[in-house]
């Protein structure tokens, strides 16, 4: 029951965004994570809230100071009248979740958390990755593809927070393509792979259409780096 309480309130919350970040992707991200769990043996209730909370206080859609201090997530699971110890092990997860933190070297360090952080990467790779990728890039006016735009190499967290790509397909080479190689479990390894490959098709397919023989030429040596 607890759980129904709180979906409620983050499809409140959320239901209005169009960046890739709302309910659909939270329901996405929360499914992934109960199958995993199943896998890894998990505790389903830990890993529920976390997956449900995870982007209710993102610095993309309610800018860094909420992303420090989690209001949005405090409030939700106190209303929601979750135990406190159970309220400390999901905020703990969630301030360690996120591919910026990553790149600081910040990971979860329990395996709900970690189960959580694996499928939210995992969503964002395969087809629903490209399509939100595709989203965020329409929110900044920037096209699918630009020809004359290449991804910047090598970013930091800094640079990432800071950066807008060029085109969704600068972002697939800058953050979604790295992703595979970020897993935290056996499982989501096994799904990411299988959905690397999803993207790395679409990438070919692209190239080919739209006679791009640098793109392919840059996609393939970015495949023999991994």
């Amino acid at each position: 029951m607890m759980i129904e309480k709180v979906k409620d309130e983050v499809r409140s919350l959320l239901c209005g965004d169009g960046t890739g970040h709302g309910f659909d992707h939270i329901e996405r991200v929360l499914r992934l994570s109960l199958k995993f769990a199943d896998k890894e043996r998990a505790n389903k209730d830990v890993v529920a809230l976390i997956a449900l909370l995870h982007d209710v206080d993102d610095y993309k859609l309610f800018g860094a100071d909420g992303a420090n201090t989690l209001p949005n997530a405090r409030a939700i699971m106190k209303k929601s009248a979750i135990a406190p110890d159970i309220q400390a092990q999901v905020l703990d997860a969630i301030s360690k979740i996120g591919y910026n933190k990553s790149l600081s070297g910040i990971r979860p360090t329990t395996l709900e958390g970690m189960i959580v952080s694996d499928a939210d990467m995992c969503d964002a790779l395969g087809v629903n990755g490209v399509i939100r990728a595709y989203r965020y890039s329409l929110k900044d006016g920037k096209p699918f593809f630009d020809k004359t735009a290449f991804p910047l190499e090598n970013m930091t967290a800094d640079q990432y927070r800071t950066h807008d790509s060029d085109s969704t397909v600068c972002h697939i080479f800058e953050k979604i393509l790295k992703l595979k190689g970020m897993m935290m479990t056996d499982v989501g390894r096994r799904e990411a792979q299988s959905r690397h490959e999803i993207v790395l098709d679409i990438l070919y397919h692209l190239f080919s259409e739209e006679n791009a023989p640098e793109w392919m030429e840059y996609l393939n040596k970015k495949v023999a780096e991994n």
